[in-house]
């Protein structure tokens, strides 16, 4: 099972090494696409980076997880406890029987998923707010595009001879917010894959030790409760047959004495 979780965290690193020399390489094209609006695009970038981040320290937290199961599945029943996802499964499992039954075994999934669910929380939270700064930026482009042209326009004299430098001069803030829109969407798109790739590798490390914990327990959970209904229902509906026709007789037994 800790091999899922070192490929896991193989192609996190392997991806945000790509990325890193990505930069790298093409560091002067990317300036000025960050530089078109260096207020959004740095709050872009620096939510991307804080997203990485967390999505490492959510991987890092899942491996002594992975070291309490594997060492559980090994026999190793008295293993140091997990410190926060798998906690209150251990607490349960370390005082079991030997056998658990099936309700037991859904409700301890259940525990499971619920918890795994939680933890990526922050993580869907960035990514979306990279996509709401992308929007944010395009709007913010577009409002500042529409309101230089208005101004472009309303500030022109035909007449004056002069009019075509002071339409290349009035072009630049229409031509700023262009560049605002489609820089910093460009940017929060390429934030949210990002984010989007490190936390699916997150998940799929947490769907392994699921998968893993789902195996094991289903081998070890019984069914005998279930059976043994099975097996006490007819005894007891003949037990309350018997009992009724010894009613009927006591009955009959007392009407003939009256």
């Amino acid at each position: 099972m800790t091999n899922q979780f070192h490929r896991a965290l193989n192609r996190m690193a392997l991806f945000t090494a790509f990325l890193v020399a990505g930069l790298i390489l093409f560091y002067d094209p990317f300036l000025q696409i960050a530089s078109a609006n260096i207020l959004l695009n740095g709050i872009i970038i620096g939510t991307t980076i804080f997203g990485i981040g967390l999505c490492f320290v959510e991987m890092f937290r899942l491996l002594p997880e992975y070291k309490w199961a594997s060492a559980y599945f090994k026999g190793r029943k008295n293993a140091q406890l997990p410190p926060r996802l798998l906690r209150p499964v251990a607490l349960i499992l370390r005082a079991r029987p030997v056998r658990i039954s099936a309700a037991t075994l859904n409700g301890m999934l259940d525990i499971i998923l619920s918890r795994f669910e939680d933890s990526r929380e922050s993580i869907r939270y960035i990514t979306n707010t990279l996509i709401f700064l992308g929007l944010l930026g395009t709007f913010w482009g577009l409002i500042v595009t529409v309101g230089g042209f208005a101004d472009l326009i309303s500030n022109l004299n035909f007449a004056d001879e002069s009019v075509m430098t002071a339409m290349q001069n009035g072009l630049t803030r229409p031509l700023s917010g262009m560049a605002t829109a489609f820089t910093s969407s460009l940017m929060g798109l390429a934030g949210s894959l990002t984010i989007g790739f490190l936390g699916l590798q997150v998940q799929l490390a947490q769907n392994g030790i699921f998968r893993e914990l789902e195996d094991y327990l289903s081998a070890h959970t019984s069914i005998a409760a279930t059976d043994t209904v099975a097996t006490v229902l007819p005894q007891i509906s003949s037990a309350t047959n018997e009992l009724n026709k010894s009613v009927k007789e006591l009955k009959q037994t007392f009407s003939e004495i009256a």
